[in-house]
């Protein structure tokens, strides 16, 4: 393979494009995975302004780009994905038929290792690292929005009902809703971080807007808009004050949802419900082929979905000092969390122990 790295700013145009072209394809060409927005040249890039040692692999043929493979590493030669641990979808973006050795490519990457934690599906020559596998529920509204609320109340009436039945009595107690789809107001956005900052505490997990690299990069992909790419804040408002918002990020045929949150002082009207289905219909009419609400067991996703798609973690390493001592660091954690996670007998409890301690460090000044 002829393999060409470069740091986020020395990537060409002429390459940007090429990786832009492939995802707009993918669709097309049997891997509609790979049109999703974390797999774009975008996130990537914003991602290299905020953390160090992003870089992106260019695998030629012919002198053309087959394949691009952004990742982060360190100094010890210990790769990541791209924006690990708030990036939805991870891989190698390549042209149909493109085959590679997993191992040769992160020779050449200078890489040890190479971890992941939402690998999409299609990737054979990383798969073989996982150790595990997880569904990431979709909403498919490439058929309109109606087929797609047909579906719902096919498949999941009650909630349908009750969910419609809230909205109407939103507007008849907070006064007239109005949805904004792609809202441009950064104090939208500001209000929208400080719910979520704010139910992380209370639900005793960590918050991510507490890293400053992460509220940057949402920030910047906030103002980040081009014809294939946007970061999109959705807005709900009722009696002309906000009340549930949610950002995301958009590519031509997916809108990966992110960072949803609400009001808490309407929470019985289930307002993160009603955005929602208020995105799915925008999305529809915007020519979104489905929303991707990401790995995790939710109720709120089993009710949305219409199916669902695979995303693994694991990693890929070389014989190499490095890759052992990092992955015997790491494996017993991820087994840890995934295991409890999958166990009710064991995720409740825990659960439970977390939100009292949010509370109490709600109440702490």
């Amino acid at each position: 393979m002829d393999i060409s790295v470069y740091r986020p700013g020395e990537l060409s145009a002429a390459d940007r494009a090429a990786w832009t072209s492939l995802q707009s394809k993918a669709h097309l060409q049997g891997s509609p995975e790979l049109s999703n927005p974390f797999l774009s040249p975008e996130f990537a890039l914003a991602v290299g302004r905020y953390r160090r040692g992003v870089r992106i692999a260019v695998v030629r043929e012919g002198g053309e780009p087959a394949a691009f493979f952004p990742y982060q590493r360190s100094v010890t030669g210990v790769g990541r994905a791209v924006g690990l641990g708030v990036s939805d979808a991870q891989g190698l973006v390549h042209r149909p038929g493109f085959a590679w050795d997993a191992r040769e490519l992160l020779r050449a990457c200078g890489l040890a290792v190479w971890e992941f934690d939402h690998l999409v599906e299609g990737q054979e020559a990383f798969a073989v690292g996982a150790t595990d596998s997880f569904p990431s529920p979709v909403m498919d509204v490439d058929q309109g929005y109606e087929a797609y609320l047909a579906h719902l109340r096919s498949h999941a009436p009650k909630f349908t009902r009750t969910t419609l039945a809230k909205e109407r009595r939103l507007g008849r107690d907070a006064g007239e809703m109005r949805y904004v789809h792609d809202e441009r107001d950064p104090a939208a956005l500001r209000t929208l971080m400080d719910w979520k900052s704010a139910q992380y505490r209370r639900t005793g997990r960590s918050d991510r807007f507490a890293h400053e690299w992460i509220t940057h990069l949402v920030e910047r992909l906030f103002h980040t808009r081009s014809d294939p790419f946007a970061g999109i804040l959705s807005v709900l408002y009722a009696g002309g004050k906000p009340i549930a918002a949610h950002f995301g990020l958009r590519s031509e045929r997916v809108l990966a949802c992110w960072f949803p949150a609400y009001d808490p002082a309407f929470s019985k009207y289930s307002p993160g419900l009603v955005l929602h289905l208020r995105m799915a219909e925008a999305a529809a009419a915007d020519g979104i082929a489905y929303l991707d609400l990401g790995r995790g067991q939710k109720e709120y996703k089993d009710s949305l979905k219409t199916r669902e798609i695979t995303v693994s973690e694991g990693w890929v390493t070389r014989r190499h000092p490095v890759a052992l001592g990092h992955r015997a660091r790491r494996a017993p954690v991820r087994a840890l969390r995934n295991t409890v996670q999958s166990r009710p007998e064991l995720f409740e409890p825990a659960d439970r122990i977390l939100k009292r301690m949010g509370r109490i460090r709600s109440r702490t000044p």
